[in-house]
C-alpha cells in the first residue's frame, strides 16, 4: 500500500505535468481533484513502482474524455469504449485491435468494472503473435467521463456495471472470458474479437487494415 506522503507526491506530480496541457480547458483545482481521485484508485496497486505513471496516464485520459463530453475539446475521430469486468483480457484485446486495424482513425479507450492488477499474460502473448504490444497497457477503472465521451460503448460480460447515458450507442458482445484459458483458447477468443472489430469498423465507415 502507498503511504500518504507518497500519494500526495504522485498527485502533485501528475497535476503539475497536466496543468500546461489543459491550461484554459480546466482550472488547476479541477485537474488536482481528478488526479487525487485517480491516485486513490491505484493506491493499493501491487506494482507500486508504476503508480506515478498510472496516475498521470489515467488522469490525462479522464480529463480528455471530460473535455470532449463537455465540448471543450473537438472530437476528430469516432470514440469507442470497450468494457469488461477486469480490463485484463477481452476489452484490452478489442482496444488494441481496433486501434491497429483502424490505423489510428478511431480513438479507443478500455476499462473494467472491477479492474485486475495486471493484463493477463496469456493475452499479452496472443496479441504479441500479431505484432501488437500490450506491455504498456494497464487495467483501468470504469469512470463516468469515459462513458460520456464515447460514441460507441461495447460491453463484454460486465452486466449492469456500465452507466447508461441517453444518445449513446451500446453494444453487448458475448465473448468468452480468456481468464485461466490456455493459449489455444485465447487465440480463438482473439479471432472472435478481431472479426467483431472488423464489423464495427465497417459500421463506422472505417476501412479495416489487415494484420499479419
Amino acid at each position: 500500500m502507498v503511504n500518504q506522503s507518497m500519494l500526495d507526491s504522485r498527485i502533485a506530480d501528475a497535476a503539475a505535468r497536466l496543468n500546461d496541457e489543459f491550461k484554459g480547458v480546466f482550472a488547476p483545482e479541477t485537474i488536482k481533484r481528478c488526479a487525487t481521485d485517480s491516485a486513490l484508485r491505484f493506491h493499493d496497486s501491487p506494482i507500486i513502482e508504476y503508480v506515478p505513471l498510472l496516475v498521470y496516464r489515467f488522469t490525462r485520459e479522464r480529463l480528455r474524455a471530460m473535455a470532449q463530453s463537455e465540448g471543450k475539446l473537438t472530437k476528430e475521430q469516432p470514440e469507442v469504449l470497450f468494457v469488461c469486468v477486469h480490463n485484463a483480457g477481452r476489452s484490452q484485446m478489442a482496444a488494441v485491435l481496433t486501434d491497429s486495424m483502424s490505423g489510428g482513425r478511431v480513438h479507443v479507450r478500455s476499462a473494467g468494472s472491477t479492474p485486475a492488477s495486471e493484463i493477463n499474460p496469456v493475452v499479452v502473448e496472443a496479441m504479441r503473435e500479431l505484432g501488437l504490444d500490450l506491455a504498456r497497457e494497464f487495467p483501468k477503472p470504469l469512470t463516468d467521463e469515459v462513458v460520456q465521451a464515447a460514441d460507441v460503448v461495447v460491453t463484454m460480460g460486465c452486466g449492469d456495471a456500465c452507466p447508461l447515458y441517453p444518445g449513446k450507442r451500446y453494444l453487448d458482445w458475448e465473448v468468452d472470458d480468456p481468464a485461466g484459458q490456455p493459449i489455444g483458447e485465447v487465440r480463438r477468443i482473439r479471432e472472435d474479437i478481431r472479426a467483431r472489430v472488423a464489423g464495427l469498423l465497417q459500421e463506422l465507415g472505417v476501412d479495416a487494415k489487415a494484420l499479419r
